[in-house]
């Protein structure tokens, strides 16, 4: 059983939103910070990714734990309400974002996915760090196989 109100749920569904995210301004913010530029969202590349870097032929996805299910995190759990349904929902995420990875790398993308948990306060800078880390790397092997 729900502990809210069928409005509440609704209400409380209805707030969340599938772009400029919390999670993704932090990653945003970051990057900005550090001298990378990006754009947001580009609807030309499969799965209209949350950062696109063309410098860096990367993109990034930033996931949230519950929608794109994320596996072994406590933040993750199976909705025991309408469990069909949300199994249903999180299983075609799931497929949909492994879809969209493939075209994305066989196109010659990086892809990079961070995690709403590996952005909570005790793990983010580690987890922009590797990044920024991921990034430069990237950037210096382009560099060498293009001389």
């Amino acid at each position: 059983m729900d502990v809210h109100s069928k409005a509440v749920r609704s209400y409380n569904m209805s707030c969340i939103h599938g772009k400029d995210t919390k999670p993704e301004e932090i990653v945003r913010k970051y990057l900005f910070s550090k001298g990378f530029r990006y754009r947001k969202n580009d609807k030309k590349l499969p799965g209209s990714p949350d950062v696109v870097l063309p410098k860096y032929r990367t993109v990034i996805f930033v996931n949230g734990c519950f929608w794109h299910g994320h596996d072994g995190c406590r933040y993750f759990v199976w909705p025991k309400n309408n469990a069909e349904f949300w199994h249903n929902k999180i299983k075609t995420n799931i497929e949909r974002d492994a879809r969209k990875k493939k075209q994305l790398e066989d196109a010659g993308w990086n892809v990079i996915v961070v995690w709403e948990c590996q952005l909570r306060p005790e793990k983010r800078d580690k987890t922009l760090e590797e990044l920024e880390s991921m990034l430069k790397t990237r950037l210096e092997m382009r560099h060498r196989k293009d001389s």
